[in-house]
């Protein structure tokens, strides 16, 4: 008597610069690095909006609604069938999410590896002054400790 085989599991999608992308998790997960967009909304092939904005949350849930307003950007990955990863012809990724005959084109206007510049929102000296807090209050915390009770 022949025991039926069991399917053999496939490796996991990898995905390099180009394809597309249907799992939520993994659509969530790419664009969570993703900060400041130039964003360029279609709706049966017709720009319907466009503009840049802030990236301020990327999530999954099936009761909320993706929202872009006041250059802010809450992106549902619910709302979506798919995302398409791609370059344009200058070589600048751009993803591409993707419901019915609605697309929402995503293209980052900061590069994550880029090296920090003055038009960053985290400048050299707001970086200063946050590490000067956190040393303040490590420095407080720890007197407070040394007092007799």
């Amino acid at each position: 008597m022949n025991q039926p085989q069991s399917p053999q599991s496939l490796p996991a999608p990898c995905i390099i610069d180009t394809g597309l992308v249907i799992n939520k998790e993994d659509m969530r997960r790419l664009l969570n690095d993703v900060s400041k967009v130039y964003y360029l909304h279609t709706l049966d092939g017709l720009v319907q909006s466009e503009g840049e904005g802030w990236m301020i949350e990327v999530f999954a849930d099936p009761k909320q609604a993706t929202l872009v307003a006041n250059g802010s950007l809450y992106i549902n990955v619910q709302s979506f069938d798919y995302l398409l990863m791609d370059k344009t012809p200058e070589g600048k990724t751009y993803f591409e999410l993707v419901q019915d005959n609605r697309c929402l084109r995503l293209t980052p206007q900061i590069n994550v590896i880029q090296e920090p510049t003055i038009n960053d929102p985290l400048d050299v000296a707001t970086l200063e002054a946050m590490v000067s807090q956190v040393l303040s209050a490590r420095w407080d915390v720890q007197l407070d400790d040394d007092g007799s009770f």
